[in-house]
C-alpha cells in the first residue's frame, strides 16, 4: 500500500456501530468487489468494496466479512476470511495478506482462508433467523453487470428460501454519511495533496501546453505523495471543452485566451478529494471571464454557508437556484422580468448552471448518504456551483470539499486559492509552483 498504516481502531469502532443496527438473531455478509477483466488475461487495477474495507480495512481480492453477534459459536460472531495465497501466487501475482497481517490491519481476532467460506456457511445460516445483504443502491448506479454482491444475493434466496432477509444499504449509507475524526484526517490529506497538485500546474500551464500534459503534472504530484492515484477521472477542460460537464478526453491544446477548468481529486487511504478550480491559459482573466468566474465565486460562498447541521438538501437547492438567478441576471444571460413569470419546475437557471451544487464525499466521490435528511455534524459535501456559456466558450466551475459542523461550515480546501487576484499573482510569478 503506498498510504501509512490505518489504525485498526477506526475499523473496529465502524463494526461496533453497525452492529448496533441489526436486528436479533441476525447475520450480516459482506463481500470483498470483483476483479474486472480488462482483456486477454488481464484485469483493472483492483478497487475494494467500500463497505468491505471500512469496516475491515482490507484491500485485498477474495475477501468476505461475516457479522453474526448472536452466533452460540463465539469464533463466527466476528469472521474474516481471506485468500489463501501460495508459492505460484506470490510469484506471479506477489505477497497476500497472512491470516497475522489480516488480524493486524483489522482487529478481527477471527480469520480463517476465503475457500472455507461456503462450507461454514450453511451452518451459520441455520442458526440466523434474518441475513443482512449488501447491494449497491447509490442513486446513480449502473446495475447493467451483474456485480459479486448481486449474484450473491441471488445464490443465497435460492439456496436458503426462507430466511428473512434485510438490506444492508441503508445501514451502511448512514453510517458512512457521518465521518470519525480519523476518516477526516484522511480527507484532509487527500485535500492537502490535491492543493500541491494544483499549485504545481498553476506553474506550469501556459498557451500551448495540452490538456495531457496537465493531468501527467497532477499525477506526478499525487504518486509521489503516496496517493493511491486519482479518485476519479480527472476533468482538463479547456476553452469550449469546459462547457462539457463529463469531459474527459483531455487531448486538447490549451490556447491563449481560453479559461482552463479542472476538476481533479486525489484518492488517498481510499478517501476522496474533489477539486474543481478554472483558470486563464495565459495568467489573465478577460474582464468577461472575471465576471463570470466572481459571480459563481459569490454563489459557492453563499452556498458554503448554508452547509449547517438541519439544512435539508432541497431547500439548500432552491436558495442557490435563487442566488445563480440573480447572477446570471448581473450577467445579462437572464431577464429579470422573464425569472419573475418562469416555471418554477423548470427554473430559467438551469440553462447555465445544469448540475447539482453538493453531493455527499467520502470513501466513493459521490459517497452514500440520505438525500431526504437534514445535514449533520461529521458529514462532508462538495460545494460545486458552475456558469457555463457554450456561446461564448466560458464554462467555470468552482469546488472545495466541506465538513459539516456544529459550529458551522469548516472548508478542508481553504488553503486552496480561489480569488483571482491569488491566482493571477501565483501564475505569474516567476516560481513555478512544485
Amino acid at each position: 500500500m503506498l498510504h501509512k498504516a490505518i489504525n485498526k481502531e477506526l475499523f473496529i469502532k465502524n463494526r461496533e456501530r453497525l452492529v448496533k443496527q441489526l436486528q436479533a438473531q441476525s447475520i450480516a455478509i459482506f463481500n470483498a468487489s470483483d476483479e474486472v477483466p480488462r482483456s486477454a488475461d488481464s484485469i483493472h487495477t483492483y478497487r475494494q468494496n467500500p463497505d468491505l474495507f471500512y469496516l475491515t480495512g482490507i484491500n485485498q481480492e477474495q475477501t468476505a466479512l461475516v457479522i453474526f453477534p448472536d452466533c452460540p459459536d463465539p469464533k463466527m460472531r466476528e469472521a474474516l476470511f481471506i485468500r489463501r495465497t501460495s508459492e505460484h501466487i506470490a510469484v506471479w501475482e506477489g505477497h497476500k495478506h497472512t491470516i497475522e497481517e489480516a488480524r493486524a490491519i483489522s482487529g478481527i481476532e477471527n480469520v480463517y482462508w476465503f475457500d472455507t467460506f461456503e462450507s461454514k456457511l450453511p451452518g451459520l445460516m441455520y442458526l440466523a433467523k434474518n441475513c443482512y445483504l449488501n447491494l449497491n443502491e447509490h442513486g446513480r448506479a449502473d446495475r447493467s453487470v451483474p456485480y459479486k454482491d448481486i449474484r450473491f444475493a441471488q445464490q443465497m434466496k435460492k439456496h436458503f428460501p426462507l430466511h428473512h432477509y434485510e438490506r444492508l444499504a441503508p445501514i451502511m449509507h448512514d453510517l458512512r454519511a457521518i465521518k470519525s475524526d480519523i476518516e477526516v484526517e484522511f480527507m484532509q490529506e487527500a485535500c492537502n495533496i490535491t492543493e500541491k497538485a494544483f499549485r504545481r500546474v498553476m506553474g506550469f500551464i501556459k498557451p500551448g501546453v495540452w490538456e495531457f500534459e496537465i493531468g501527467a503534472e497532477i499525477m506526478h504530484e499525487y504518486l509521489i505523495n503516496r496517493a493511491n492515484g486519482p479518485a476519479y477521472p480527472s476533468i482538463i477542460a479547456s476553452g469550449k471543452n469546459a462547457c462539457v460537464l463529463h469531459y474527459v478526453d483531455n487531448d486538447q491544446q490549451c490556447k491563449d485566451g481560453d479559461l482552463i477548468l479542472m476538476d481533479f481529486g486525489a484518492d488517498y487511504a481510499n478517501y476522496a478529494a474533489d477539486l474543481t478550480r478554472t483558470i486563464p491559459v495565459n495568467g489573465r482573466y478577460t474582464d468577461r471571464q472575471k465576471d463570470v468566474y466572481n459571480s459563481v465565486l459569490h454563489i459557492m460562498k453563499e452556498a458554503t454557508k448554508m452547509l449547517v447541521p438541519g439544512t435539508m438538501k432541497e431547500e439548500f437547492n432552491k436558495e442557490v437556484g435563487k442566488i445563480t438567478e440573480a447572477e446570471l441576471i448581473k450577467l445579462g444571460l437572464l431577464d429579470a422580468t422573464d425569472v419573475k413569470n418562469q416555471n418554477p419546475d423548470k427554473p430559467l437557471y438551469k440553462k447555465y448552471f445544469m448540475h447539482g451544487t453538493s453531493h455527499f464525499l467520502g470513501i466513493d466521490v459521490h459517497d452514500v448518504g440520505h438525500q431526504y435528511k437534514p445535514m449533520a455534524a461529521g458529514m462532508v459535501f462538495t460545494c460545486e456551483p458552475g456558469i457555463y456559456i457554450p456561446k461564448e466558450g466560458i464554462g467555470v466551475r468552482i469546488e472545495n470539499d466541506v465538513l459539516v459542523t456544529n459550529n458551522g461550515p469548516h472548508d478542508l480546501m481553504r488553503n486552496i486559492p480561489r480569488e483571482v487576484e491569488e491566482i493571477e499573482e501565483i501564475m505569474n510569478s516567476k516560481t513555478v509552483m512544485v
